[in-house]
């Protein structure tokens, strides 16, 4: 009988380098045709946005493939540029609708960029047949989220389709913010050492519209969490000025979030269960439903990244805010395994968390 002379750490370590080697590869595109997981955020996703969009499109802001663009004007002002699309189904839904969703998408995609978001435009196809009742509520709801934010709806355009060439309703909005030009955020700036902290708690949004839909037979109290970020992005910059990188967590949710960034920097990314924030309602429907609520879509919640020295800061800064009552200080970065995202399990174990395959919850926005 032989004895292996390796141990299980260097078996670990070993196991883990061909997977930190197998993810370091370009995502490739392999379906002939479009499927929903295209449109979820996750692996699919990212194939087809690299292989298709950025191949054809390729430029040094584009590249960065942040949730907006932060450019630079020739007399040298700084400017945050959006744009997005929203085709939640259905139109509303407990906490908010499409209306809602169309404002704050957009100016948390500025926000996090450190911007202040000003204008936006709005763009809308409407399907043949559509109630103009139900139009002009889905219409008020972006003007009081519009308010809600400070921003205004500047401009705009509408189509119609025949019946049946579109889901009710479809919006797409762009978005133009203030930047200032000492604002620095992007993941080139994360450390080893740097702190995770999420704003609050995860999967509100993705689960109530999930069971608005009336496919499943759960009942519970979920409303979405659909909210502006920038009051409390800028509570964070105040509390931690030296604030180094966010994202806010809509598809794919917290969990890709963090593959993106560990993708980006060639870091780890290493969660802990325990501090992870998630309603019981919540965490009850993601159990019966057989999903990790760290994949579930939000959409009023943002990670950041700030060093260590100042990560209570930033925390005691967001919990202090509307809408910041339950951040938390939810893991760290570390220099290895490099660009891997691992979970410290509330059993003492670990385990990765792998970025989404697949769409368990289609059209959430």
């Amino acid at each position: 009988m032989t004895t292996d002379p390796t141990t299980a750490a260097d078996r670990e370590d070993r196991v883990l380098e061909r997977i930190a080697s197998f993810r370091k590869r370009r995502p490739r595109l392999l379906d002939e045709v479009v499927t929903l997981a295209h449109g979820a955020g996750g692996k699919s996703s990212a194939a087809l946005v690299d292989a298709v969009f950025v191949e054809a499109l390729r430029n040094p802001q584009l590249e960065q493939l942040g949730d907006a663009a932060a450019l630079s004007l020739p007399a040298g002002e700084r400017i945050a540029f959006s744009t997005d699309s929203f085709v939640v189904q259905p139109l509303q839904f407990p906490g908010g609708s499409i209306g809602n969703l169309a404002v704050h998408g957009t100016v948390n995609d500025l926000s996090v960029t450190g911007a202040r978001p000003l204008w936006l435009s709005a763009a809308f196809v409407i399907e043949e047949g559509f109630e103009i009742a139900l139009l002009r509520e889905i219409v008020a709801d972006i003007a009081d989220s519009a308010a809600q934010a400070g921003v205004h709806v500047v401009t705009g355009d509408t189509k119609v389709v025949g019946k049946g060439a579109a889901d009710g309703v479809y919006i797409c909005t762009a978005g133009i913010g203030a930047l200032p030009v000492t604002m620095r955020l992007g993941p080139e700036y994360v450390q080893a050492g740097d702190r995770v902290l999420l704003s609050g708690t995860m999967g509100e949004h993705g689960m109530a519209v999930m069971l608005a839909r009336g496919e499943l037979a759960i009942e519970a109290d979920i409303r979405s969490d659909t909210a502006p970020l920038n009051g409390l992005v800028h509570a964070l910059l105040d509390g931690a000025p030296s604030t180094r990188w966010m994202r806010d967590a809509t598809r794919g949710g917290v969990g890709t979030v963090c593959n993106e960034l560990a993708q980006s920097t060639g870091l780890a990314v290493v969660l802990d269960e325990a501090s992870l924030p998630v309603l019981p309602q919540v965490a009850g429907a993601c159990d019966l439903l057989g999903i990790d609520p760290l994949y579930v879509a939000n959409e009023g919640k943002f990670v950041a990244i700030v060093p260590e020295h100042e990560a209570e800061a930033g925390l005691a800064a967001l919990r202090a805010s509307p809408g910041g009552e339950n951040a938390a200080i939810v893991g760290e970065v570390l220099a290895e395994p490099e660009g891997i995202v691992a979970l410290r399990t509330a059993f003492g174990g670990s385990r990765i968390v792998d970025m989404l395959v697949g769409d368990p919850l289609p059209r959430i926005c």
